[in-house]
């Protein structure tokens, strides 16, 4: 029997009955007044998530995607079919690369004939993973978190975007965990406020003392020197170091950098791609011009702006690598440098590189 529990999805699977086999997700587009679990019976239904950002987070994207087609397998999906939607789970969002990587090494799995069981045995191997990268992530970057620390973060980064403990919020509960003390301030994150729905409700869970700001108090703060560090994940980092992020991510390291505040990136090897040379040449996602003239949620649909105004709503912004610095991985911690040098590639599972 499989059970696998995340905060933000579960699956059961017993391989001599697929009847009881389930997929769950957290619908995070309701949260945090309402925590409603999902089931999700089928691949289209998980790419309407994933769309829809009921499911989200690069990691937790990947991780769910892989057990869907998993789960469409043991269910008698035929060859084809699972070739189409490995292609179609690949699709559902361009930025973020951890949903590539994983539809990659299903369909690899695909191509080779193994059994349905087998099929489903990669996607429990991806969401292990997963949870031991955000370990070692967590691990690597509290050492560059001291005593009393006020700490800048933005979008969310925990386990509601992982399938472990998270990237950049991984790297604040070990802190807390050891002992240190710390105050987190988390950036509202226009236009779906990731932010104030979630890291906050996150935080609040795991007890770790914060405040919420609007996006544009953050250079406020940096001039009143009420934070210390800034750390972010990232949904997809370039061979250069270049990397892409939540939309506002940018903003924050240029004005780190004017303010000489040290700017972290906290990322799994899943995120790297290897075959993009830099920022430039990583898609960014455009979504639907409704997010920034209103919002709709759990507490309704509110509008704010003039009928039929033009919006230009990109969902991730890149951040060179030159306003970084250092690269939390879950292989270690790096500086600008050890990309040039090759030591960010050296350290990475030769099965990362071959992708």
């Amino acid at each position: 029997m499989i059970n696998l529990n995340a905060l933000a999805l579960r699956f059961t699977h017993i391989p001599e009955n697929t009847a009881n086999t389930a997929l769950w997700i957290l619908n995070q587009s309701l949260l945090p007044l309402k925590e409603e679990w999902l089931l999700l019976r089928t691949v289209s239904e998980m790419i309407g998530a994933i769309k829809t950002l009921k499911v989200r987070g690069a990691p937790l994207i990947g991780v769910a995607a892989a057990l869907s087609l998993g789960q469409s397998a043991t269910k008698g999906a035929s060859h084809v079919q699972l070739i189409d939607e490995a292609r179609a789970l690949r699709a559902a969002r361009p930025t973020a690369v951890n949903l590539m990587l994983c539809m990659d090494r299903m369909m690899a799995g695909i191509a080779s004939g193994i059994t349905p069981e087998e099929l489903l045995g990669i996607a429990v191997h991806l969401f292990n993973e997963d949870v031991s990268l955000c370990a070692r992530i967590a691990e690597n970057g509290a050492e560059l978190i001291g005593n009393g620390d006020h700490i800048l973060t933005h979008c969310n980064t925990g386990g509601l975007a992982t399938a472990g403990s998270g990237t950049a919020l991984g790297v604040i509960r070990k802190a807390n965990e050891q002992g240190k003390t710390i105050h987190v301030y988390v950036d509202e994150t226009r236009p779906l406020l990731q932010g104030a729905r979630l890291t906050t409700w996150e935080l609040k869970k795991l007890g770790i003392p914060y405040t919420l700001i609007t996006d544009n108090m953050a250079a406020h703060l940096m001039r009143l020197r009420k934070v210390q560090k800034i750390i972010v994940g990232c949904d997809r980092i370039a061979a250069n170091g270049d990397f892409a992020n939540k939309i506002g991510t940018y903003g924050l390291a240029v004005m780190a950098r004017y303010h000489r505040m040290p700017f972290y990136v906290a990322g799994p090897y899943t995120t790297m791609d290897w075959a993009c040379i830099n920022g430039d040449r990583i898609p960014i996602e455009q979504r639907n011009a409704s997010e920034v003239s209103g919002l709709e949620g759990v507490f309704g649909r509110v509008e704010w702006a003039a009928p039929d105004s033009p919006v230009y709503n990109p969902a991730f912004d890149v951040t060179p690598a030159e306003l970084v610095s250092r690269w939390i991985l879950d292989c270690g911690v790096f500086a600008g440098n050890d990309f040039q040098a090759g030591r960010v590639r050296q350290s990475m599972p030769q099965s990362m590189l071959q992708t």
